[in-house]
């Protein structure tokens, strides 16, 4: 049985300042048991402080320029939503996708823009949950595993 991958999007700043997106996986499933039920695949993230959030965007929301307040996991319950990036890339996300949302220390380029820009897509909210972790921010793609 071979292990699975997750794929999520990575939202980072490089060494100029500037967001991108990166589509990554987590990789590092291992085969155990939780508890007394059957095994399962689990792919067990570093330890810290959390701070969970849950966030209801309305029909046309939109989000101007802005960074995530840290490192945070952005995870669509219902609705649709967009995110872009500085360097133009734009992706779309809808419920069960993952979002490493990490673009701290971002620069502003010549038009303004600083982190990123995000907001709803459709005739419904956008009902997100954030997982706020209280680290430092890497600053490299797809470096969680």
């Amino acid at each position: 049985m071979n292990a699975p991958l997750t794929h999520y999007w990575h939202l980072w700043t490089d060494g100029d300042g500037v967001s991108h997106q990166t589509r990554c996986a987590l990789t590092a499933f291992q085969l155990a048991q939780v508890g007394q039920a059957a095994p399962q695949w689990n792919d067990e993230q570093p330890r810290s402080e959390a701070t969970v959030v849950f966030t209801v965007q309305p029909v046309g929301w939109v989000g101007d320029w802005h960074e995530n307040p840290a490192p945070q996991w952005i995870v669509p319950l219902s609705g649709r939503w967009w995110v872009e990036a500085m360097d133009g890339t734009r992706i779309e996300m809808g419920p069960g996708e993952l979002s490493l949302g990490e673009d701290q220390h971002c620069r502003a380029d010549a038009q303004g823009r600083k982190g990123h820009r995000s907001g709803t897509i459709g005739a419904e909210p956008a009902h997100l949950i954030t997982i706020r972790l209280h680290v430092e921010p890497v600053g490299q793609a797809c470096h969680l595993r």
